[in-house]
């Protein structure tokens, strides 16, 4: 099996719990959104190189999403990011939400992305430097 980093970790806030007192929805994608940013780090694409730098980031085309528990006030999460699928301009991105006092999955995502030009607005080419890493979390 493929490397993961973590790239978020959590306290689950009553105020984010739904009627049905478990986490809400919008909540377990916040996360997900902070996952990728420092995924996108460790792979170099940083925030200044994403501004001045390169201008280059991965966006989510297509998301394969499966709810493996309830989580609930109180519950400390961990977001581990890996990678499943690397093609010429995309890479395939899973997610895994574990709740760590019980260590178990309490939900997964998929994401396939395609490397932007932030300029152009269009999928480039993964560069080299960017697929080397993205290989060292491949499963």
């Amino acid at each position: 099996m493929g490397k993961y980093l973590e790239t978020y970790r959590n306290v689950v806030s009553p105020s984010e719990l739904d009627h049905l007192g478990h986490m809400n929805v919008q909540y377990y994608f916040a996360a997900i959104g902070g996952g990728i940013t420092s995924f996108q780090i460790a792979l170099g694409l940083t925030p200044s190189d994403m501004r001045n730098g390169r201008r280059l980031a991965f966006v989510v085309v297509h998301g394969d999403t499966n709810f493996r528990a309830e989580l609930r006030a109180g519950d400390i999460i961990r977001l581990e990011t890996g990678v499943t699928e690397i093609a010429a301009k995309t890479a395939t991105f899973h997610h895994r939400m574990i709740n760590v006092e019980k260590e178990t999955l309490s939900f997964e995502t998929y994401f396939k992305c395609v490397l932007m030009n932030l300029d152009t607005r269009r999928a480039v080419e993964i560069p080299d430097d960017i697929r080397e890493k993205l290989r060292t979390y491949l499963d």
